[in-house]
């Protein structure tokens, strides 16, 4: 079947059976920030956003999508960059597997919480694992995100 949904800002058309998930689809469309973990719904790397809430694009049937607004890690490539190197001057970038979907699932905390403190920010991000690092960098570099993000408005 035909499933028409836009993505990243721009009208896409994919074709899908009943059982195909939304991360092969995105996939096959050249989005290759989207990433394959764990096929559990347990890792966090195929997160992206549907109608800017993030889900994990392993467990979305595609055919569920359609004319639905689909945001990957490509759509948000400024925001993405700019946290990313808060990432890599926290020494929190290692190997970069589990980065996309930790991005999107930070940018998106960012518009949903309003200063959400350090236990709110391990709880929103419980759900993306990474197994290079032991969390520390990628929360300090959350936090000075968030201040660099205040200064910005505020200026």
């Amino acid at each position: 079947m035909t499933v028409e949904f836009t993505l990243n800002g721009k009208k896409a058309t994919a074709e899908a059976a009943g059982d195909t998930v939304l991360l092969d689809v995105l996939r096959n469309l050249g989005c290759h920030s989207v990433k394959c973990g764990c096929e559990t719904t347990n890792c966090g790397l195929c997160t992206v956003w549907i109608n800017g809430k993030s889900r994990l694009s392993c467990s979305v049937l595609a055919l569920s999508i359609e004319g639905e607004q689909i945001t990957t890690l490509e759509g948000v490539k400024e925001e993405a960059e700019e946290f990313g190197s808060f990432l890599a001057a926290e020494g929190a970038e290692q190997c970069g597997f589990c980065s996309p979907g930790f991005i999107m699932n930070v940018l998106a905390m960012m518009k949903e919480l309003e200063n959400p403190g350090l236990e709110e920010i391990k709880e929103y991000l419980s759900g993306n694992l990474c197994r290079c690092t032991g969390y520390m960098g990628q929360l300090r570099a959350i936090c000075k995100y968030m201040e660099s993000r205040k200064k910005e408005v505020h200026s």
